[in-house]
């Protein structure tokens, strides 16, 4: 029995990239996202994007000079190390989670391991320092 809310979160990560375009190719080699919709901009920039992978999705775009894009930028234009928030997402087999990160160049931060509250995770950075963070424990279960 679980207390998962209905197909399709309604909390969607939104990440700025300097190389969206790169981005969506790294993303989806290392953690199996596939582009639902990528709507170009001007010399290769990426307006809006939208990744998925099962029922998780994430957008994205290029960093610009806009209202919004004042408000976000990729960690290494920050002089990266920390953020102030990252996404969790359950996986199903995260050792072979890991593996395809790893193989793919991911930053491992923590390495995988059991957790204290239940299941096993990792945390990593993607190539432009965004923290990203893996796992079983699926805090929508009920136990």
């Amino acid at each position: 029995m679980t207390n998962r809310p209905p197909s399709g979160t309604r909390v969607i990560p939104t990440l700025r990239y300097e190389d969206a375009r790169a981005a969506i190719e790294w993303l989806g080699t290392a953690f199996g996202f596939e582009p639902r919709l990528v709507v170009p901009g001007d010399d290769e920039s990426v307006i809006h994007a939208q990744l998925v992978v099962g029922d998780i999705m994430i957008m994205l775009g290029s960093v610009r000079d806009d209202e919004f894009g004042r408000l976000q930028r990729p960690p290494r234009m920050i002089g990266g190390g920390v953020g102030t928030q990252s996404p969790y997402i359950i996986v199903d087999d995260p050792d072979a989670h890991y593996a395809r990160a790893v193989a793919a160049g991911a930053e491992i931060v923590m390495d995988i391991a059991d957790q204290a509250h239940g299941g096993r995770a990792y945390s990593c950075r993607d190539p432009e320092g965004h923290l990203w963070n893996f796992g079983s424990y699926d805090p929508w279960a009920v136990t």
